[in-house]
């Protein structure tokens, strides 16, 4: 166990979330390419990273504004 415990919580929660959406893309991507054909795949592999897509800029935007706000601070 290491001894930094918010660095390996930040390790640990990235690697979930990489892990979520290879599942994501790489399992409902495959599911629906063997139910559906090839266009239905790239239809709903289009549509998962559109729909991600305003989540990321969230993402992005709190931690630019986290960024900021610690260099103000100091």
């Amino acid at each position: 166990m290491p001894k930094d415990l918010n660095e390996y919580r930040k390790e640990t929660d990235r690697r979930l979330i990489i892990g979520g959406l290879a599942i994501l893309f790489i399992v409902g991507g495959g599911l629906i390419y063997v139910l559906y054909g090839s266009g239905a795949a790239l239809s709903g592999l289009l549509c998962a990273a559109f729909g991600l897509f305003p989540i990321l800029a969230i993402v992005l935007l709190f931690w630019l504004l986290d960024k900021f706000l610690k260099n103000n601070q100091k």
